[in-house]
């Protein structure tokens, strides 16, 4: 059976758990990087002697298992990462973590038991990569990104810089064109690469195997990017360690800068030392190429420093994009006189303003300068996108959404001027501002003012201007504003037709609203017919990416035109189900077949004695989980009667039970008929009660207590009953239902998968998305009509009653003024 993504993201994590407490995020992902490393190589290239990786005698993760529980498994298990580092000249590179340290891993039997666990995880069935690895779809590429990810968010601000945000990444590669790459014999270069995983989005969204150069001056971290390099197969990408800015290792025999069709870069924000070792006597080229019109970057800022570099990277038709913190963008004093010189030869052809707290390592917002030089002389602007307003929260940092992702895109690749989001700025414009490239001075992204008018406080009525500020909706459903709305006792407003309390009924009752949910409803429908035969037809070693890539792109552009909603909401409720739901059962569709719609399987527990996932069934002390079906889609399309039956058992035990509750709450009380009958927790129940019973059977006077205690003993004996009927109901519905996955056919597997699974959901959403239009007109029609309901002399008028009613009250009371 294959394993879902989740499952081995969560293998991958449960490593680190056994890392954590001798060493922070920082160190503990050179172990758990190390070995994943080595038991990927080890998977896919033992045994073969063409392999891009040669796994010698005593240089696999076959020889790790066989040390679990030996004292010596720390020492033994670097002497196993030397060999295979040494037969792939890999020193260096994996070998950069001391798996015998004491002070990281503990000493004696604790440090066996840490290394033996960790081992033990990494030799888990889901992480056994000779199988679990779709024909296309980089699994192992991406469960490293999930860790780089943790990692990061986990090291800390002065130790997370190692990691680009992935989403950040695509971007970057998309807005640079490398898409429309035209050879593999073109490049892709990173000065300051990291761990390697922004040089890998670009080269992925090239249509070809670009040659990849990056430069890291940490030695653990290029280690950490030569490793992903092998693991999304790019061995032979150039990874060298040093400073890119006092030495940069790509040079031509002039000692020039090496320069390459397309750069990328997420250099140090703001590098106080970047200037250490470049102006040393001697290194005449590096001071010449960091000085403009006779001025320098600042000494203690590097931002310009790596701009000026990236741009000397680039050939004379090259492409590039780089991070920077928005200073860069306003800054003055001699940056100012860099960012002029830069602007005046057409270099940067647009700016990206992303959301703060994005990155690892800093809170700060920060921008993606866009750089090409092929059209840098008949650029006559730049375009600017505002961004920073659409991210999610995502534990203590926030993350661009799919939605954000291709908004940006989109906008940017198609120069679309969007308000309050981006435009075209003209350089003569930006020369005006002395050549300011800030982006509010050319966006104005803030939200507008809700203003509340004076007169209409006054007099009563509802401004017209406000009406009127609805008209995107009045032009879908103009009758609805006839409908809400009179004309007012003067002009300039209006008087609501309907209380405030029934606005929302009447919009949703509105044929107008009706005839919009049934176009909206249409556009879907057209979307399911159009991709509902591809979804059925997922085969055995199809590609799960390009499946959701197809779908989600059409699903995009069939929505865009829809009013009211806005396509990329509606993009990214299918991404979000992808990703939490629908991605783990493509990728099972793709290695096993739909037989795996059949599989229920009993939940084992772990070593620590938990089950790692949530049953869907039990059935006596057996735990079981269906792989792709939940048993609730089984009972809907199969067992529809005895469901309805058993919501029937399940009534009537409901009002067993209330009328237990009624009973005890007219007559429970401390003087009660049933005071006596409860337990010392103060419950009622059938010992008890009976008890009671027994001990006043004899007592004439007692006739009425036992009277009611004998309604209440009937009536949670009822209710014994209907639970018991409940659970036995709900127990052979279980049973059928289990025994039922064996049963289904191929058809009614994909019935289920497809149509009351994965459509049913979007289909959910996309009705969850008309009924936000009709809550965002109801409520703000709501909040017009109570804003202004009651104008300055109704109000006067009722404090002017209310005061003489108080009065009133007053002399009769004796305090007559």
């Amino acid at each position: 059976m294959a394993v879902k993504k989740s499952e081995i993201y969560s293998s991958l994590w449960a490593s680190c758990d056994a890392l954590r407490g001798g060493m922070d995020a920082s160190q503990y992902k050179d172990y758990v990087l190390v070995l994943l490393f080595v038991k990927y190589v080890s998977d896919k290239y033992s045994g073969d002697p063409d392999g891009l990786i040669e796994i010698p005698e005593g240089g696999s993760f076959v020889d790790m298992v066989a040390l679990r529980g030996n004292k010596d498994i720390g020492e033994k298990i670097n002497i196993i990462i030397a060999n295979l580092a040494e037969a792939n000249d890999l020193k260096g590179v994996i070998d950069v973590a001391d798996f015998n340290d004491p002070e990281k891993l503990g000493t004696g039997k604790e440090m066996v038991d840490r290394l033996s666990n960790l081992v033990a995880i990494f030799n888990r069935p889901e992480l056994d990569f000779r199988k679990n690895r779709a024909d296309g779809d980089d699994i192992l590429g991406d469960a490293y990104e999930y860790l780089m990810r943790h990692f990061a968010t986990e090291s800390g601000k002065s130790k997370g810089q190692f990691y680009t945000p992935s989403e950040v990444s695509r971007i970057m590669a998309k807005v640079i064109g490398i898409g429309a790459a035209r050879s593999a014999d073109q490049t892709i270069y990173d000065p300051t690469c990291g761990s390697g995983s922004l040089l890998l989005k670009a080269h992925d969204e090239a249509p070809y195997d670009l040659t990849i150069y990056g430069q890291e001056k940490d030695v653990a971290t290029r280690a950490l990017a030569k490793m992903n390099m092998v693991l999304h197969d790019c061995p032979t990408a150039e990874i060298w360690k040093g400073n890119t800015l006092s030495s940069p290792h790509f040079l031509n025999a002039d000692g020039s800068l090496k320069t390459f069709d397309y750069v990328v870069a997420n250099p140090p924000f703001s590098d106080k030392a970047w200037s250490t070792g470049v102006f040393d006597e001697g290194k005449t080229n590096l001071t010449a190429r960091f000085t403009v019109e006779g001025e320098r970057p600042p000494e203690k800022n590097g931002d310009f420093a790596y701009l000026l570099h990236v741009i000397a990277s680039l050939k004379s038709t090259g492409k590039g994009a780089v991070i920077l913190p928005h200073g860069v963008l306003f800054r003055g004093n001699a940056e100012s006189t860099l960012r002029r010189w830069i602007i005046k030869r057409g270099y940067i052809k647009g700016i990206i303003g992303l959301p703060a707290n994005l990155f690892y390592g800093t809170g700060i917002p920060a921008c993606i300068v866009v750089l090409d030089k092929e059209h840098a002389q008949a650029r006559t602007g730049i375009f600017m996108i505002d961004a920073s307003k659409g991210f999610v929260k995502d534990g203590n940092k926030n993350r661009l959404r799919s939605q954000d992702i291709h908004k940006i895109v989109d906008a940017f690749t198609k120069q679309a001027q969007i308000d309050k989001y981006s435009r075209m700025v003209p350089l003569a414009e930006i020369e005006k501002n002395d050549f300011n490239l800030n982006i509010p001075r050319y966006i104005d992204a803030s939200e507008p003012e809700d203003l509340q008018d004076i007169e209409a406080h006054l007099k009563g009525g509802i401004p017209v201007r406000d009406v009127d500020a609805l008209e995107d909706f009045w032009q879908v459903m103009p009758a609805v504003r006839h409908d809400l709305f009179a004309p007012g006792d003067r002009p300039g407003y209006v008087t609501p037709k309907v209380e405030a309390a029934e606005v929302k009924p009447a919009i949703l009752n509105h044929a107008e609203f009706a005839a919009y949910a049934d176009t909206v409803t249409a556009v879907f429908d057209a979307w399911r017919a159009a991709h509902i035969d591809r979804l059925r037809g997922v085969a055995i070693g199809d590609k799960p990416k390009d499946l959701i890539h197809v779908t989600s792109e059409d699903l995009l552009e069939r929505f865009k035109p829809v009013p009211l909603i806005d396509g990329y909401d509606v993009y990214q409720h299918l991404m979000t189900y992808w990703s939490d739901v629908m991605q783990d059962d493509v990728y099972i569709l793709v290695q096993d077949g739909w037989k795996a719609g059949r599989v229920i399987r009993e939940l084992v527990k772990n070593p620590e004695g938990k089950f790692t996932e949530t049953p869907d069934i039990t059935l006596g002390r057996r735990k079981l989980k269906a792989e792709l079906i939940p048993p609730a889609l089984i009972v809907d399309r199969f067992f529809a009667a005895e469901k309805a039956a058993l919501e029937a058992l399940e009534a009537k035990a409901e009002e067993a039970a209330r009328a237990i509750e009624e009973l005890d709450e007219e007559h429970g009380g401390e003087d009660g008929l049933l005071a006596d009958a409860k337990t010392e927790k103060g419950k009622l129940t059938a010992k008890s009660i009976k008890d009671r019973i027994k001990d006043i059977r004899h007592d004439r006077d007692a006739a009425e207590e036992i009277a009611m205690l004998k309604q209440a003993l009937r009536l949670i004996e009822a209710e014994a009953a209907a639970a018991k009927a409940v659970k036995e109901a709900q127990a052979a519905l279980d049973e059928a239902t289990v025994r039922h996955y064996a049963k289904l056919t191929e058809d009614q597997v994909k019935a289920l998968i497809v149509e009351d699974k994965w459509l049913a959901r979007v289909q959910g959403d996309v009705a969850a998305e008309v009924d936000r239009v009709s809550q965002a007109l109801a409520g703000r029609v709501k909040l017009l009509t109570e804003r202004y309901a009651a104008p300055l002399l109704v109000l006067e008028d009722r404090a002017q009653a209310l005061g003489a009613k108080v009065a009133g009250h007053l002399k009769r009371m004796g305090f007559a003024a």
